[in-house]
C-alpha cells in the first residue's frame, strides 16, 4: 500500500459525510458479533481438543480434522460467499450463513463420535464462509467518510481479537465444565447467541442489493462455476497439506498437494484473465486485483495474520506443554494483546496526521520488538513476569497498526460494485494467511522441540519468535519499498 492509501481513509473524513442514523449502528453490532463469533470458532476448539481426544477417543489424525475442518471449509469457499452476497443480496446471504452456522453448531455441541463432529464442523465452516464475506460488503455499502473508517477499525479489531479470546473463552468454557457437559459448551454457546443475531438481522440487514441497476449487475455476472471449481481445487491443495502435515509426518502426497496447487492456482489465474478478456464474468475480475493498493494490502494482511495466528498457536503449545499452565491461564495469557490490539485498532485513526504515513511500517516493526520481548524472556523456560506482558501488549498494537490502516486505505478506493470481489480475496487472504501461520510456525515449533520441559520448549519457541520477526521485517520493508518506486515515479 502506498503512503496515499494509507491515508486516504483519514482524509475521506472531510471529503464525505458520515452516516448518523442508528440503523448502520444496529447494522454493524450484528454483523460484527457474527464475525467475532465466527472467529472465535476458528480459535476456541485448540484449548478443548485434549478433553474432546479423550471423551470421544478420537485419533490424532481425526483431532486435527475436529480442528481443521473448519478452517478448511472456510478457506476454500470463501470467496464463492463472497459472490453468493452479491448475487443475492449482502444481508440474504450473511442471515443464511448465521442459520447454517448456528445449526452447524448445535450439531456439533450434540455430536456423538469423532467422525460426526468433524461432518459437523466441516458444515459450520461452510456457514462462516457464506455469512463473513458480506461482513466487509455491508460496510462498504452502508458507511462512509469517517463513518467507514470507523467500521473498518472495529471490523479489524473483532478480527484479531477473536484469536486471543477464543482462547481465553475455550480455557473458561472447559474449565467450568458447565453441568458436566466437558467440551460440548464450546459449540453450543453459539446456538443462543446465533438465535439472537438471526432474530435482529432480520430486522437490520437489507435483503437485496440497494439498487435496481446494482441487482441487474450482480446477477448479469453469474457465478462462474469453472472458476469456483478450479479456485477450490486449488485452495484445498494448500490448506490441506498445511493443516494435517505435521500430525501425518509429511508424507509424499502432501509435497505432492503443493506442488499441485501451484499448478492449478496459476490455471485460475490465466483462466480468469482469458475469461475477462473475453467479456465472461470472471469470479474474482483482474480489475480488483489492479485496484490502488489491494496487491500490497493482501501480502501484509497474510503476514499479519500468519504472524498472529502462529504465535498464539505455539505460545499456547508452551504455556500448556512446556510450562504446565491450565488451559485457563493460558488463556488468559493472551487477553493483553487482544486489548492493546482492540484499542490501538479503534484509535489509530485519531492520532496525528504527521504520523499516519508511518502507522503501517511502524506497526511492523512494534511487532518485531514484541516477538523479540516475548521471546528472550521465555526461551530459558521462565514464567517471564511483567516483561512478558509488556511484550504482549507490544505484540497487540502493532499488530492493529499494521492490520487497521492498511485495510481501511485498501478499501477506501474500492467502488460499491466491486465491494463483494474485494472482500471475497481481502478476507480469504486473511483465512489463508491464519492456515499458512498455524502450519509453519506449529510445525517449526514441533521440529524444535528437544527434551520435554521448559526449556526445551522455551528454545523451540525463541526460534519460532525469530521467524515472526523476520516476517515482521519483510511486512516494513514492503512498504518502504513501495514508496520508494512511488516517489521515483515524474510527476504527472
Amino acid at each position: 500500500m502506498t503512503a496515499t492509501s494509507e491515508t486516504a481513509a483519514s482524509r475521506s473524513v472531510t471529503s464525505k459525510a458520515p452516516a448518523t442514523d442508528k440503523a448502520p449502528a444496529r447494522l454493524l453490532a450484528v454483523v460484527l458479533t457474527a464475525q467475532f463469533m465466527a472467529m472465535l470458532d476458528i480459535f476456541i476448539v485448540n484449548v478443548a481438543a485434549p478433553t474432546i481426544r479423550t471423551e470421544l477417543g478420537a485419533s490424532g489424525a481425526g483431532l486435527q480434522l475436529v480442528v481443521a475442518g473448519y478452517t478448511i471449509s472456510y478457506a476454500v469457499l470463501l470467496v464463492a460467499g463472497a459472490r453468493l452476497g452479491g448475487v443475492f443480496g449482502h444481508g440474504r446471504a450473511h442471515l443464511a450463513g448465521l442459520a447454517v452456522f448456528t445449526a452447524a453448531s448445535l450439531a456439533c455441541g450434540l455430536a456423538a463420535d469423532s467422525g460426526q463432529l468433524i461432518a459437523f464442523r466441516v458444515i459450520q465452516g461452510v456457514g462462516a464462509a457464506v455469512m463473513i464475506p458480506q461482513v466487509l460488503s455491508l460496510i462498504q455499502q452502508h458507511f462512509t467518510g469517517a463513518a467507514r473508517v470507523r467500521a473498518i477499525g472495529a471490523y479489524s479489531a473483532v478480527l484479531a481479537t477473536g484469536a486471543a479470546a477464543g482462547q481465553v473463552v475455550g480455557g473458561v468454557l472447559v474449565s467450568v465444565d458447565l453441568f458436566g457437559a466437558g467440551w460440548r459448551p464450546v459449540f453450543l454457546v453459539n446456538v443462543p447467541i446465533g438465535l439472537v443475531l438471526l432474530v435482529l438481522g432480520a430486522r437490520v440487514l437489507p435483503g437485496e442489493p440497494r439498487t435496481g441497476q446494482a441487482r441487474r449487475e450482480a446477477r448479469a455476472r453469474g457465478f462462474d462455476p469453472v472458476g469456483l471449481v478450479v479456485l477450490a481445487v486449488g485452495v484445498t491443495l494448500l490448506t490441506v497439506p498445511l493443516v494435517l502435515g505435521q500430525e501425518l509426518g509429511w508424507p509424499a502426497w502432501t509435497w505432492i498437494c503443493l506442488l499441485a496447487c501451484a499448478v492449478v492456482l496459476a490455471g485460475f489465474v490465466a483462466y480468469e484473465t482469458r475469461l475477462a478478456a473475453r467479456g465472461g464474468a470472471p469470479l474474482i475480475a483482474p480489475r480488483v486485483l489492479r485496484l490502488p493498493g489491494i496487491a500490497v494490502a493482501s501480502v501484509r494482511i497474510l503476514l499479519v495474520m500468519a504472524t498472529n495466528a502462529g504465535f498464539l498457536f505455539t505460545l499456547t503449545l508452551h504455556l500448556q506443554g512446556g510450562l504446565g499452565h491450565s488451559a485457563l491461564r493460558a488463556g488468559l495469557m493472551c487477553a493483553p494483546t487482544a486489548a492493546a490490539f482492540g484499542a490501538a485498532g479503534l484509535t489509530w485513526r485519531r492520532w496525528p496526521a504527521r504520523l499516519q504515513r508511518a502507522l503501517v511500517p511502524g506497526g511492523f516493526v512494534v511487532m518485531a520488538a514484541g516477538e523479540v520481548v516475548i521471546g528472550l524472556v521465555l526461551r530459558g523456560g521462565d514464567g517471564g513476569g511483567l516483561v512478558l506482558y509488556a511484550g504482549f501488549v507490544l505484540m497487540g498494537a502493532g499488530m492493529a497498526l499494521a492490520f487497521s490502516p492498511n485495510l481501511a486505505g485498501a478499501l477506501a478506493n474500492v467502488r460499491p460494485e466491486d465491494a463483494a470481489d474485494a472482500s471475497g480475496v481481502l478476507v480469504t487472504v486473511t483465512q489463508l494467511g491464519q492456515v499458512i501461520g498455524v502450519a509453519t510456525i506449529g510445525t517449526l515449533y514441533l521440529n524444535r522441540l528437544g527434551a520435554p520441559g521448559p526449556q526445551g520448549s522455551g528454545h523451540a519457541l525463541w526460534i519460532c519468535e525469530l521467524v515472526l520477526v523476520a516476517a515482521a521485517c519483510a511486512g516494513a520493508a514492503a512498504g518502504l519499498v513501495r514508496r520508494r518506486r512511488r516517489a521515483a515515479t515524474p510527476a504527472g
